[in-house]
């Protein structure tokens, strides 16, 4: 003898809830739960949506339904024969008919077997009722709940159509766009690219490192497809972003862990998202991989990401290599980077519009050469480089080379600076942190590093005191301390028409060796001596003093970059 399958157990919840009705839903409902409802088969499909109630004494009343009904009987014209009762059964299951409900009050007592074996086999839901059951009732019942599911989801899509709406006419960048999909749709949602690289990711219950573990992996497994629709073996539901046959990717919202399977509603989310990401491309052609690198590259120097896991998959989802591999920081400053902000030259526009074309040329570069990056702009006007650096790879400092000189070569003063290599990717900013440094203490057209002409980019080794006071200009202390050793020597100088700064600068320069300094000051020694005597007045020195002599040597290499030219 066949035994039901489980006992549906009614729970006091309201269905309405933005999801569709589902056969569980309709068994749920008061008017239902007083006939004890006994589900005997198909129970792992209860969570089909209802999308009317029919109620039917015919032999055939597949004919009068469209699926997703809930078909009431009370069993009175079921056939005989088991044959009869399988053709019966698989015409409803034919046309979708969401479950069926027989009353076992004035025919049957309990359901007859081979209409149980029919519904499992055909998976349709069979549900008996032990208790008599206004059939009328139910269906004046079930047809409010959805007639009201669908004023309700009408509102929703309203909502929708002008949450992206108005995206679109403030011009919102993709990043706004599918975190707006993210929130409407209660999803994580990923914008990737053709190659299968995640370019944004907004998580939703869950974490970024979920989402994007395997990303490649998962996406390649998942086929493209023409229109929306629920794809691959992770059950992704996929809206391409394409305008005219140029598809620009596709846009992904991924299963959320015991939720209810994708509705309307999501593919209406989805869609608008698509077409929304479809006019913000168009109205702002800068390829989205150039804002996710910059995105990655900003959370990763200013370590915004929540933890070293969740930045290596954003970075892998990217295509940067991160298993076994070792990570270095180059900064490009076109225009002079941090000394052509300190003055009034290149406009923020300008500066913007500069570091745009070096990052464009760069990425150029690296493509041609091969070597995996991540390129953007950490800051306006400033480029970084995040380099992998593979084993077996040619040296990395050849491409460095390689990339400041085409930097250079598109503007002579541009200041491109290295940090040091850093084996996890979560320490770059380490790296970034050294290049900047190594950046803001090279004046702009200075040329190469002293101590390797060869060379045409600078390292924070290459930062010797002047470059160390170049960096501090900005440092008021170091201003003060230029102007209260030398001031009163330069002020005299000025009034008095004098050339005693020139004359300490070659003495100093000489190393204390008069004789040396006199030939390079193009002086008599006596000379010499009488500038050297005014200055020990003035000042109140000792030029003889060894400390001293440093002391004013650093004052005047601070006053020299204060004052350039």
């Amino acid at each position: 003898m066949l035994v039901p399958e489980d006992i549906l157990v009614p729970e006091d919840r309201p269905v309405a809830d933005g999801r569709p009705l589902t056969v569980a839903d309709a068994l749920r409902l008061p008017v239902l739960a007083a006939g004890e409802p006994r589900v005997v088969a198909g129970q792992a499909r209860l969570g089909r949506p209802v999308r009317w109630v029919h109620i039917t004494e015919l032999t055939d009343p597949a004919s009068f339904l469209k699926g997703g009904e809930l078909v009431l009987t009370t069993g009175m014209p079921l056939p005989e024969e088991p044959a009869r009762i399988r053709r019966y059964v698989g015409e409803l299951a034919d046309v979708g008919a969401a479950a069926l409900v027989i009353e076992l009050v004035r025919r049957y007592h309990r359901p007859p077997e081979a209409l149980v074996r029919a519904c499992r086999a055909r998976g349709l839901p069979l549900v008996t009722l032990s208790r008599d059951v206004n059939f009328l009732e139910v269906t004046q019942v079930v047809h409010t709940l959805l007639l009201g599911h669908r004023t309700e989801a009408l509102r929703r899509s309203r909502r929708i159509h002008e949450a992206f709406t108005a995206l679109t006419l403030r011009g919102a960048g993709p990043e706004d766009v599918v975190r707006a999909a993210a929130e409407l749709s209660g999803r994580t949602v990923v914008l990737e690219d053709p190659a299968h690289r995640a370019l944004i990711c907004v998580p939703s219950g869950g974490t970024v490192e979920e989402a994007l573990t395997g990303w490649e992996r998962d996406s390649r497994a998942t086929p493209p497809g023409d229109r929306t629709a629920v794809r691959g073996p992770g059950n992704w539901l996929v809206a391409p972003v394409e305008f005219r046959g140029e598809r620009w990717g596709r846009v992904v919202l991924l299963p959320a862990p015991g939720a209810a399977a994708f509705t309307a509603e999501h593919v209406t989310v989805l869609e608008r998202t698509a077409m929304t990401l479809a006019v913000t491309r168009l109205a702002h052609p800068v390829p989205w991989e150039r804002d996710a690198h910059r995105g990655v590259l900003r959370d990763i120097t200013g370590r915004r990401h929540r933890s070293p896991g969740e930045i290596r998959v954003r970075a892998a989802a990217l295509g940067l290599p991160v298993e076994g591999c070792r990570f270095v920081a180059v900064q490009v400053d076109p225009g002079g980077g941090a000394a052509a902000r300190e003055t009034a030259g290149p406009t923020a526009v300008a500066r913007e519009d500069a570091g745009r074309a070096a990052e464009a040329r760069l990425v150029e570069e690296l493509a041609t050469a091969g070597a995996p990056a991540l390129v953007g702009e950490p800051a306006p006007g400033r480029v970084g480089v995040l380099l992998a650096l593979r084993p077996g790879q040619p040296p990395w400092r050849a491409t460095v080379e390689r990339l400041a000189r085409a930097a250079l070569r598109f503007d002579p003063y541009t200041v491109v600076a290295l940090g040091s290599p850093v084996d996890d990717l979560a320490e770059a900013a380490r790296s970034f942190r050294e290049a900047a440094r190594a950046a803001e203490a090279v004046p702009p057209g200075s040329g190469p590093p002293a101590a390797d002409p060869d060379r045409s980019f600078h390292e924070l080794a290459d930062i010797g005191l002047r470059r160390l006071l170049y960096a501090m200009r900005e440092d008021t202390r170091v201003r003060d301390y230029a102007e209260r050793t030398l001031g009163r020597l330069a002020d005299h100088d000025l009034r008095h028409r004098t050339e005693l700064l020139p004359a300490l600068r070659h003495y100093l320069d000489a190393g204390g060796n008069k004789t040396v300094a006199a030939r390079r000051g193009g002086l008599s020694r006596q000379t010499l001596y009488q500038r050297l005597h005014a200055v020990e007045r003035l000042l109140g020195c000792d030029l003889d003093s060894g400390e001293q002599r440093t002391g004013l040597h650093v004052a005047l290499m601070a006053y020299d970059v204060l004052r350039p030219g």
